[in-house]
């Protein structure tokens, strides 16, 4: 092979494998900025969704360290099933112990008559559609069930 060639191929393999570095390395960035935030919005009033899904993939996210951020909002039917079930607010105390934030919907807890109840377990109970909104609109991954 001519000397220019060889040259001009080393250049080349060598430009090229600098570039795929510094490509995998903004997409690892970008991905991790991405991945680090999730929301869980917990609305399901079914016992099995709670104890066997919701709770326990969103309390192992955190504890693995799936992502550094992780919020359960408590939504819906939830409100009632959790305000009523001590299975599922010792549960929760232990997410927040290990640094889950959890959080109520007050339009949602007041509809079924239990936001003092969810007050005494150590919830906020607040207006949650914009934060949400804001959630789903910014660099949160959100999913729901």
């Amino acid at each position: 092979m001519n000397k220019k060639v060889c040259i001009l191929l080393t250049v080349s393999l060598l430009a090229f494998g600098l570039y795929s570095q510094a490509t995998d390395s903004n997409a690892q960035s970008a991905g991790s900025s991405e991945l680090n935030r999730l929301a869980v919005v917990w609305s399901s009033g079914d016992p099995d969704v709670a104890h066997r899904v919701a709770l326990m993939y969103t309390h192992a996210a955190k504890k693995a360290g799936w992502f550094d951020d992780v919020e359960l909002i408590v939504w819906g039917p939830s409100a009632r099933l959790l305000a009523g079930d001590k299975d599922l607010q010792a549960k929760i105390g232990e997410m927040q112990a290990d640094g889950v934030v959890v959080e109520a919907c007050v339009v949602c807890a007041d509809s079924f008559g239990v936001s003092d109840r969810l007050r005494e377990l150590g919830l906020p109970v607040k207006p949650m559609g914009k934060p949400l909104s804001d959630m789903l609109k910014g660099d949160w991954k959100v999913i729901t069930f």
